[in-house]
């Protein structure tokens, strides 16, 4: 790692921040295999996204959280550069963070999955054709920032009418598959009969517990584990459409949308309040895991087809949560738009090292050891299933 002043003032003012739950171990960049060959501008590109959020952090916020306010001071200096070319823009990184491979105690490995920005038809107006609602919050919920509404309703509930008559459907969809997904991804474009695309974001939730579909059918033995996607869930609930309707009830969970006013290039925006960049933003936990951390994430995924063959070894930046996105070494990757490549993020559910860029005023600690090294790919566990992402 580089010598800089800024090395020299932050060891002046270290700080140890205990990551909970979680095995952490320091490594050097030299050591990430893959990490000189990585696009390091695009990552600083979508990490200057985050910086504008993290710029208007305040005094308090930043004394409460010691890696919030090292990103604080990270993300000033990376203001004042502009845009960078990989190589100064691995430099930066270099001299301005340190790297921590994280693992939940006792594991070797972290746990990656994939979501997107679905794609579903739709109108602004109920028909005999479109007659599934899309519902957003009360407006004052919206304005008082509210998290969780109509926590007394379940999807049961509200799919058999408990809202209707209120004034809170956006537009109606074709299919209750369509908007189960929808939930599920956080966000939405509505190809809408008259031609327009409406854009959909997360804005709160019923509160309801979040239950992964995909794990209800595994073990009924319906689907197996090994051949577990959300492709796989929805050509189920397709060909079973009674049956489907009961398994997407089990999850009582139901989340709401706001209208986001974006045009048709523009990405999705995540729990920090950027938007996202494909392939460079991440979900992570929020109760463990602060916005804008920069995450290195090296794993064999099935992108070029259904078998875990495809090296991913990228940095990306911590800018979006969801309510199963749990753990210190867990991580949700943003594919960007379009069913296409949603076919491609609801198969990813592979184990693989989750390292963390901390910043140098930081000295991050765990409670407890990692595993010992275990080549990859692992065995994949039977708790964990493809449908767990679900925005914030």
């Amino acid at each position: 790692m580089a010598t800089s002043v800024a090395a020299a003032n932050a060891n002046s003012k270290q700080q140890t921040v205990t990551l909970p739950k979680a095995a952490v171990e320091p490594v050097e960049f030299a050591a990430l295999a893959g990490w000189e060959d990585d696009d390091h501008a695009a990552a600083f590109a979508s990490f200057l996204k985050s910086c504008g959020a993290i710029r208007h952090g305040t005094p308090k916020m930043r004394k409460a959280k010691p890696i919030y306010g090292g990103l604080y001071t990270a993300c000033t200096k990376a203001l004042t550069l502009g845009r960078l070319d990989r190589d100064k823009a691995r430099a930066f990184f270099e001299e301005e963070f340190k790297a921590y491979r994280v693992a939940a105690t006792g594991q070797g490995e972290g746990f990656f999955t994939g979501y997107y920005e679905s794609e579903v038809l739709g109108s602004r107006t109920r028909t005999d054709e479109y007659k599934v609602p899309i519902y957003t919050a009360p407006l004052q919920a919206i304005k008082a920032k509210l998290s969780k509404v109509f926590a007394h309703l379940d999807r049961t509930k509200i799919e058999e009418g408990a809202l209707a008559g209120k004034g809170l459907e956006i537009c109606w969809v074709k299919n209750p598959i369509d908007l189960f997904f929808a939930q599920i991804q956080g966000s939405t474009r509505v190809r809408l009969d008259d031609g327009k695309t409406m854009r959909l974001n997360y804005i709160a939730s019923n509160g309801h517990p979040y239950t992964p579909v995909g794990r209800d059918l595994i073990d009924r033995g319906i689907i197996a584990k090994e051949d577990m996607s959300m492709d796989r869930i929805r050509d189920w609930m397709e060909a079973n459409p009674e049956e489907g309707r009961e398994l997407r009830r089990k999850n009582r969970s139901f989340v709401f949308f706001q209208e986001q006013p974006l045009a048709e290039h523009e990405e999705c925006i995540g729990a920090q309040g950027v938007p996202l960049t494909p392939m460079r933003s991440v979900a992570v936990d929020k109760s463990l895991h602060v916005y804008g951390t920069p995450v290195w994430i090296d794993a064999e995924l099935p992108i070029a087809n259904e078998k875990p063959e495809t090296p991913l070894r990228q940095l990306m930046i911590a800018q979006d949560t969801g309510s199963a996105i749990l753990g210190p070494a867990r991580a949700d990757i943003y594919f960007g738009f379009g069913n296409d490549v949603g076919s491609i993020a609801g198969r990813v559910k592979q184990f693989g090292r989750f390292v963390m860029l901390v910043p140098l005023e930081v000295t991050l600690v765990g409670s407890g050891a990692l595993a010992r090294e275990v080549p990859l790919p692992k065995p994949r566990r039977s708790a964990v299933v493809a449908d767990v992402a679900s925005r914030p």
